[in-house]
């Protein structure tokens, strides 16, 4: 075999179909389009319309839902664990937990745990702790020696919040203060205007028998002359 003789298998590739290159090649004239109409045009895009009736796609009934809180689990099957022992990448000796498998290659990244799987075979006594298990893949481990432990890993840390959303309590905090000076204030300013406010009334209630009574020596004074 030689470089130059490498070519694909017989079918792999198929020439390219060339239109509208005279009659004789069986696609010449029209092009494989038929005579006139809309697909004849270029620019149609019809994509399920059916002359103005109600589509398939919408007679059809719908079924199936995205459920928002569905868990997405790294799927590790039995097999893949006596590979990676035989590898010697994961240690047998120590508890078979979601990083040492991280550690180990057998998973990419750590998302909502790792659910064990029973297909292949384990020679291996493992110490396994895992987010789940199957019924089978419990056997064959405790066939095996060893143990499964269901273990729920930890939440994820919400994301920080910007430094605005930070600043904003603080001053929402200080608001108050402000306010409660200002009704102080305005309480300390009307507390001693009421005693003035009764001081004035009794002068008033004074003042007044004193001119009642000069009116009334006024009249007797008329009276004598």
């Amino acid at each position: 075999m030689r470089l130059n003789e490498l070519r694909d298998n017989p079918g792999a590739t198929r020439a390219r179909k060339r239109v509208g290159r005279g009659i004789g090649s069986g696609k010449g004239k029209t092009a494989g389009r038929g005579h006139k109409g809309q697909k004849s045009r270029s620019g149609v895009a019809i994509k399920g319309f059916e002359g103005g009736q109600m589509p398939i796609h919408r007679r059809l009934p719908k079924r199936g839902f995205n459920n928002l809180f569905a868990k997405d689990y790294n799927e590790v099957n039995i097999g893949r664990l006596q590979a990676a022992v035989d590898k010697k990448t994961l240690d047998p000796k120590k508890p078979v937990t979601v990083d040492a498998l991280r550690d180990a290659g057998v998973i990419r990244r750590v998302k909502d745990g790792v659910r064990l799987l029973g297909q292949g075979e384990l020679k291996t006594k493992l110490n396994v702790e895992v987010t789940g298990a199957s019924a089978g893949a419990v056997k064959s481990v405790e066939k095996a020696g060893g143990s499964v432990t269901i273990v729920a890993l930890p939440k994820r840390a919400p994301k920080p919040k910007p430094a605005d959303a930070k600043e904003k309590p603080k001053a929402a905090a200080e608001k108050p203060a402000k306010s409660d000076g200002k009704k102080t204030a305005a309480a300390e300013a009307k507390s001693p205007a009421k005693p003035q406010s009764k001081t004035a009334s009794s002068e008033t209630a004074a003042k007044k028998p004193a001119k009642s009574s000069a009116k009334s020596s006024a009249k007797t004074t008329k009276k004598d002359s």
